[in-house]
């Protein structure tokens, strides 16, 4: 009887995963393996259950590696969140009769796919497939996670959109972007599309962050721009951003929930909400009267169609996953860089302070960030000392010193790389 590997999706869903599944099939079938899909994720190998599977055929998978979303499904379900589970999922996966396993998914997934691989040391082959849109795994040569190109184009159309809006209604959105501990996405949308400005945590070195420091951020942006001619706007703000806030900006907020991982659904805390109301007071105070509205964008651009970029690339890691777990591999990430495949033990991606995945935080000190950087409009150093502070003041019910005084703290000097 052939041996069998399976494939299962953890966390978020991302453009790509349907052609991962699809590559890896046709590979392992070609090379005299049975393929099963595992649906949801971890959530029924770790209950215990029989888990619900699917024969993937080399028709079906061709079928659908194209489509968004994914065919197998998914669930943030954590295999390592104790003993049982991780003991149940083993044993689930040795009654499957799983001799490969490959694991499609983001940081938590890949977590929970390493202590696979250590508890069956090697009777069960491990292997991890990246994929997230928040792009925050710490991949070879800074390569991107698969799923992000998509994201970010199919995003950026969106912000093209909403801009002409608030050109001809004028007004101001913020747009909330997904993104727990990465604004990767957030500010990649923005350059892509010229949005006005991005609000990443990255920007906000140390630990909470204070929630009227990133609402002045914005609103200096809305009086820079006023003081140019132009009354609307878009700014784009990485959801990561709740995650960093003090205990006070989130002291109304009740009943948060936290998923397997411990983590605070996002989803649950109204961050666009906080900043709309707290940019609209803040407006209020000086003086202005504008219309601001807040935009999700997040979960419509999680099972686009994926771009030739991402179909590319996923065609590829999906082949090098069967590929490496053929040749005796077992417990890393599977990645490309340089053209080349190149497996990741995935013990080197732990953090030794945490013991979980490390996560890719967006270089502030990059090239590519400080153009980014540079074609926002945000209120400078130089804004404050020099005639500009005159006109950003006469917007307002400031006096100019009182200006200065109170944007002092959001105003950075104008990012240039090293």
């Amino acid at each position: 009887m052939a041996d069998t590997l399976a494939i299962l999706v953890g966390g978020g869903p991302a453009p790509g995963i349907n052609e991962v599944i699809a590559s890896a099939t046709i590979e392992a079938i070609n090379c005299g393996l049975r393929v099963i899909g595992i649906y949801d994720g971890y959530r029924d190998l770790v209950a215990g259950t029989t888990a619900k599977t699917i024969e993937l055929t080399i028709d079906y998978v061709a079928q659908n590696h194209t489509r968004g979303g994914s065919i197998l499904r998914t669930s943030r379900t954590n295999p390592a969140q104790d003993e049982r589970s991780l003991e149940n999922c083993v044993a689930s996966l040795e009654r499957l009769d799983v001799q490969y396993l490959v694991c499609i998914g983001g940081d938590d997934t890949t977590f929970g796919a390493t202590k696979i691989a250590e508890r069956t040391k090697g009777k069960i082959g491990v292997c991890t497939v990246p994929k997230t849109i928040d792009n925050d795994l710490p991949l070879p040569e800074n390569a991107p996670t698969f799923g992000f190109e998509t994201a970010r184009s199919v995003g950026a159309q969106i912000i093209e959109s909403l801009i002409e809006d608030a050109r001809t209604t004028v007004r101001w959105y913020l747009v909330i972007s997904m993104g727990r501990k990465s604004g990767a996405l957030a500010l990649g949308m923005c350059k892509s599309a010229g949005a006005t400005l991005a609000v990443i945590p990255e920007e906000f070195p140390g630990g909470k962050l204070d929630l009227r420091l990133v609402i002045d951020t914005i609103v200096g942006s809305i009086i820079k721009r006023r003081a140019q001619g132009r009354e609307y706007g878009v700014a784009v703000v990485a959801e990561g951003i709740a995650e960093r806030l003090s205990a006070d900006a989130l002291a109304t907020l009740q009943n948060l929930e936290h998923d397997s991982y411990g983590h605070v659904r996002l989803a649950d805390v109204p961050i666009g909400q906080l900043l709309r109301d707290g940019v609209r007071s803040r407006l209020r105070e000086l003086g202005l009267d504008m219309t601001v509205l807040s935009k999700d964008i997040g979960y419509e651009l999680r099972c686009a169609r994926p771009v030739p970029f991402d179909l590319d690339y996923t065609r590829t890691l999906g082949y090098g996953a069967v590929r490496y777990l053929l040749s005796g591999g077992s417990g890393a990430l599977i990645a490309l860089s340089g053209g080349r495949l190149h497996p990741v033990a995935l013990e080197d991606l732990l953090d030794p302070h945490t013991g979980r995945i490390r996560t890719r935080s967006v270089d502030v000190h990059s090239e590519a960030y400080a153009v980014a950087r540079d074609y926002m409009v945000r209120i400078e150093s130089d804004d404050l000392q020099s005639e500009q502070l005159a006109s950003l003041a006469r917007h307002t019910n400031l006096a100019p010193a009182e200006f200065a005084s109170q944007f002092e703290r959001t105003a950075t000097a104008r990012v240039r790389s090293s």
